[in-house]
């Protein structure tokens, strides 16, 4: 199991993005358009946090994992067996993958495919 993004949505994007880079040396990038204007950091081990506003009125601050997958569908169908609700079925970004979201115990989490 691989955490490959972790989408942080937050209603001050600069002031979040600032506090991690002072107290983790590392720098996020301009807002990239393609992760919903997402403000976004590669880590040591080649993961990403991105940090965006929320995209709708009714989308609230939350920390989403998306983990990587071989098989998106495999994965969805999996976890709906499991209960969870599909929120987002899986999209593609162009040049990013396939990334899907699921509710399961009341937490948002996601999957992502390379």
């Amino acid at each position: 199991m691989k955490l490959h993004y972790l989408e942080i949505v937050t209603n001050d994007v600069n002031k979040l993005c600032a506090a991690y880079e002072a107290a983790h040396a590392v720098e996020f990038s301009e807002p990239e358009v393609l992760l919903g204007g997402a403000r976004v950091c590669t880590l040591a081990d080649a993961s990403t946090v991105g940090v965006r506003a929320p995209l709708r009125d009714t989308e609230q601050p939350v920390v989403r994992p998306y983990w990587l997958v071989d098989d998106i569908e495999k994965a969805l169908k999996a976890v709906e067996a499991q209960g969870a609700e599909i929120a987002v079925d899986a999209m593609e970004i162009p040049g990013k993958g396939r990334f899907a979201i699921y509710i399961n115990g009341a937490i948002d989490h996601g999957f992502w495919q390379l």
